[in-house]
């Protein structure tokens, strides 16, 4: 064809028009949709409250009704108490002071006109005042002060708490350590009251006015001091404690407490060792269920069988019995006295024992259950095929299969000591350590005979002071203050034994790369006291969870304020006896599981006042919210990461969790621990409060090997000392090393037979340097729990105290 037919292609210009393409406008197809949205899927319920534009009135309204709903609720609270629809003020009068007389005080007390006296029992100093005039009743009761579990236990049940001093000192050193006591539990509300300013002379009752509020406002900084010399101070007394606001115990809100006015016992066998407890008092806190478990104070759970309704003997506004003429009237005050009032009882609610919570405090545990099943034929196949596979062995001549059998090579005979080795128990690694303690203190030098000797004079106070020494007692307390001493320059550090290869002796221990980050299970190897214990899955919603259910079931049980007597069944017959002899009588309910045992973790400090050493794993008495028992803890630092490390002893500068089986407890619970002395006297060591229930809070012990550099090159230095033979070293081959200053490294090889080894670090060592090896093992507490606390003998202050600064290390 010629070149005249083909036709040309337009090829546009530089001015070509541009026409704007087609607007879909908001009508995009499924499939475009689907590509924008990338399987996101829109929110069919609104996950956030929609935020309400409030006007400024409308804001100011809401915040008046607020307030005006919390005023009413303090108005509420304080009317109700000690008035006809609540349970009458009980006021526990507390002396600071041994010279304070309180049967003065009390007397002036009930002296006020137009209050009807009802006396319990005049030694005891239990009394209660009804004021028809104010519309108010209290009831008094004169706490003990010799038996601090009846102070401690008073102070849980009181509304307010009486403290009379002593007008020239203040209080002595047991009302301090008393106060100490009750400050740590959670102090009630409280009145501060002195006796006998009236008989100083008026010159120095000014300046004993002023010494006086000195000494009180360390403690109370805001308190006012009330004088009871005359009939009308008292009556403002009484004032003053029937119209100030009351303070809330965190631990005793949620729960119904009661104070016993009258126990009756009925025996259920021949034997009357066991039998049904009949208590008498009023609901405080919450209102009481007969379902739950109720826990005396001291003596343990048990269970309710009824709560039965007899008349009140306080009534604000008593029977008024007129005569057939209508002319003399008596007033009933006893009503226990009267057939009529007998007649009133009636049985409010009955156990139903298909709803009533059991007392299974521990899980008993099925050996069998981690058992395997019947093998399957694969299973037994492959087992025959294994026999099958011959093994060749090195046999003395003329041994025959069967024999051979039984002969071990070295590597088995090995591995079954490892295994005997596993099984030591903690206590005996704890006492090795001890022992090698001891072996250390024992080869330092003696003192030289012909050192000079300081002279004494004699003087017939040190003879009488010899005379109540334990010369056995000051030996011991001295070794635990050397160890904790030595604890705090080495801590953690352990000598190799030499006696023993070090992979057996430390065959339960562990090298972690990073304490913080390197993974540790918390379900593994756990021990067999494991399979008694209970555990939640999430403690703190379980808590929310059990707090709501109890508010919504208030209406099912007895209220706030009435007087009661409750059937509790299973009791001993020492309970009864234990309150006849004038201690308290204290009824807490239980919320559900609080009878279950778990791993209690609780956050204490150390007093103050106490810096004796106290070693883990020694007994403790705990006075844990309304619980007292005995434990021999773990002491564990507090810190925010999934392991903690475990501590030797009771650490007095800073913050430490203490650990051991025990009741659960739901908080808030105050904490306070105190150690046995030989003579019985029991001493504040510690407060605190509850932390959690974790049976999976990892507490880990660490040991650290240490040596010392023999050659030093660049990089790489010969290091001995750490371990006394070859295998060890290739053993603990893997695990890091670090130095006192900073360097890391590890192991290359070992060096002869004795131990050395050659090691790689990240620089440079210096002479002075010591070189470390961190080993970890999980460790758990004892089984020591006993709910059985022995009451202590009256507290005097202890004159010999040691300072840890002046313990020579030798």
């Amino acid at each position: 064809m010629a070149a005249g037919d083909q036709q040309a292609v337009h090829r546009p210009g530089t001015f070509k028009q541009q026409n704007k393409a087609h607007k879909t406008g908001r009508h995009r197809g499924r499939g475009a949709q689907d590509r924008e949205n990338k399987g996101r899927v829109p929110v069919k319920v609104l996950s956030k409250k929609l935020k309400r534009n409030v006007s400024k009135l409308d804001r100011r309204h809401k915040a008046n009704q607020i307030r005006r709903q919390r005023k009413d609720a303090v108005l509420t609270e304080k009317r109700n108490l000690g008035s006809k629809d609540g349970p009458p003020h009980l006021v526990v009068v507390v002396p600071l002071h041994a010279s304070v007389v309180m049967g003065s005080l009390l007397n002036l007390v009930q002296s006020n006109e137009g209050d009807i006296l009802h006396e319990d029992d005049a030694k005891s100093g239990k009394f209660a005042l009804v004021c028809p005039k104010m519309k108010q009743r209290w009831r008094f009761v004169q706490a003990n002060t010799g038996d601090l579990h009846s102070v401690l236990d008073l102070a849980k049940v009181a509304d307010t708490l009486l403290f009379v001093l002593d007008p020239q000192e203040g209080w002595d050193s047991y009302g301090d350590y008393c106060l100490s006591c009750l400050f740590a539990q959670g102090l009630p509300t409280f009145v501060l009251a002195v006796q006998g300013m009236s008989e100083i002379p008026i010159k120095k009752r000014n300046d004993t006015k002023k010494q006086l509020s000195k000494v009180t406002e360390k403690r109370f900084p805001d308190a006012k001091l009330f004088h009871l010399d005359t009939a009308q101070e008292a009556s403002l007394l009484l004032r003053q404690i029937s119209t100030q606001k009351q303070r809330h115990l965190a631990f005793r809100d949620r729960r119904c407490y009661m104070l016993a006015h009258r126990a009756d016992f009925q025996p259920s066998d021949e034997s009357g060792l066991v039998g049904t407890l009949k208590v008498s008092g009023y609901i405080r806190g919450q209102g009481l269920n007969v379902n739950r478990l109720i826990h005396i104070v001291g003596h343990g759970d048990f269970q309710m069988s009824q709560i039965d309704a007899p008349p009140d003997p306080y009534p604000l506004n008593p029977r008024v019995l007129k005569t057939r003429k209508g002319e003399d009237v008596e007033m009933a005050e006893e009503p226990g006295n009267c057939a009529e009032m007998e007649e009133d009882v009636k049985v409010l609610m009955k156990a139903d024992p298909s709803v009533q919570e059991s007392l299974q405090s521990e899980v008993v545990p099925d050996p069998m259950e981690g058992e395997q099943t019947w093998p399957t034929e694969e299973e037994l196949k492959e087992a025959e095929d294994s026999l099958k596979v011959k093994v060749q062995r090195k046999v003395p001549k003329g041994t025959s299969t069967y024999q051979a059998a039984w002969i071990l090579d070295e590597e088995e005979s090995d591995g079954e000591g490892d295994s005997e080795d596993d099984d030591m128990d903690e206590d005996q690694e704890d006492a090795m350590d001890e022992a090698l303690s001891e072996e250390e203190e024992g080869s330092a030098e003696e003192p030289d005979e012909e050192s000079e000797t300081v002279t004494i004079p004699d003087s017939t106070r040190d003879d009488k002071y010899d005379e109540n020494l334990d010369e056995a007692e000051e030996e011991q307390m001295l070794e635990k203050y050397k160890l904790q001493r030595q604890d705090e320059m080495f801590p953690d550090e352990v000598d190799t034994p030499r006696d023993q290869l070090a992979r057996i002796r430390f065959q339960k221990f562990r090298g972690l790369k990073s304490f913080r980050t390197s993974p540790w299970d918390p379900k593994e190897n756990l021990p067999r006291d494991y399979a008694r214990i209970f555990q939640f899955h999430d403690f703190f919603r379980t808590r929310k969870r059990i707090f709501r259910e109890l508010e919504e079931e208030e209406n099912e049980s007895a209220m706030v304020g009435w007087y009661v007597t409750v059937h509790i069944t299973g009791v001993p017959v020492s309970v009864l006896e234990h309150y006849r002899q004038g201690a308290p009588l204290v009824l807490y309910s239980l919320v559900p599981h609080e009878q279950k045992m778990s791993v209690v973790n609780m956050l204490v400090r150390r007093h103050a006042g106490n810096n004796e050493p106290v070693q883990a794993k020694e007994e403790i008495i705990f006075h844990c919210g309304f619980r007292r028992f005995r434990a021999a803890p773990l002491y564990s630092q507090h810190t925010s990461a999934d392991k903690h490390k475990s501590e030797r002893f009771l650490r007095s500068d800073a913050a430490v969790v203490v650990t051991a089986y025990a009741p659960i407890t739901f908080p808030t619970a105050s904490v306070l621990m105190f150690k046995q002395r030989s003579n019985g006297m029991h001493d504040l060591i510690a407060t605190g409060s509850l932390l959690s229930v974790d049976p999976d809070r990892i507490v880990i012990k660490r040991v650290v090997l240490s040596g010392h550099p023999l050659k030093i090159l660049k990089k790489t230095a010969v290091v001995r000392y750490m371990f006394f033979n070859r295998e060890d070293v290739l053993w603990f081959k893997p695990v890091e090393l670090r130095t006192k200053w900073g360097r890391r490294g590890h192991i290359k090889e070992p060096l002869g037979t004795h131990g050395h080894m050659k090691c790689h670090f990240d620089g440079q060592l210096k002479s002075q340097d010591t070189v470390l090896m961190n080993l970890y093992k999980r460790v758990y507490p004892k089984w020591t729990y006993d709910p059985y606390v022995p009451p202590p003998v009256t507290w005097v202050k202890s004159e010999v105290q040691i300072d840890l600064a002046e313990v020579e290390m030798e």
